[in-house]
C-alpha cells in the first residue's frame, strides 16, 4: 500500500471520527427536559406543526393513530418522556419514523413534544394490549 493511500485512509477515518464526535456533542447539548413544557403557545404551535409537517398523515388526527402508532394512548415503544420524544422526532426510529432534526430547529421539536405530551386518548380507544 502506498504512502498516499495510507495517508488518505487515515485522513478519512479522522474525518469520520470528528463528525461522530460533533454529532455526539450536539446531541448532548439538547436539554433532557422540555423547556417549553406546559406553555400554551408552544402547545398550539406544536399542534400546527403536527398538521403542517403531515405528522397526522401517519399518526392520524390528534395523534390517535393510523398507519403510524397512536401518540395519544400513553403507550410508547421508545419512551414517552421529554428526551425520548425529542430523540424520536429529531433522529427518527426504525420501521417508518423519519428523522426531522436536520429540517426543524430545536424549538420546533420541543413545540411538537409539548403538543404530544398533552394529548389524551379519545373515548373508545383501547389503551391496553389485546392479544
Amino acid at each position: 500500500m502506498g504512502v498516499c493511500t495510507v495517508k488518505c485512509a487515515f485522513s478519512a477515518l479522522c474525518g469520520i471520527g470528528l463528525a461522530l464526535l460533533a454529532a455526539v456533542a450536539a446531541a448532548q447539548d439538547v436539554p433532557s427536559v422540555n423547556p417549553l413544557a406546559g406553555n400554551a403557545k408552544a402547545i398550539a404551535a406544536g399542534e400546527s406543526l403536527f398538521s403542517s409537517m403531515n405528522c397526522d398523515g401517519c399518526h392520524g388526527g390528534g395523534g390517535s393513530g393510523w398507519v403510524g402508532p397512536s401518540l395519544a394512548d400513553g403507550r410508547w415503544r421508545f419512551g414517552g418522556d421529554d428526551a425520548a420524544l425529542y430523540h424520536s422526532i429529531a433522529h427518527g426510529r426504525p420501521r417508518g419514523m423519519p428523522a426531522y432534526g436536520e429540517l426543524l430547529p430545536e424549538e420546533f421539536i420541543w413545540q411538537l413534544v409539548s403538543y404530544l405530551q398533552q394529548l389524551r386518548a379519545p373515548p373508545g380507544v383501547p389503551t391496553q394490549y389485546w392479544p
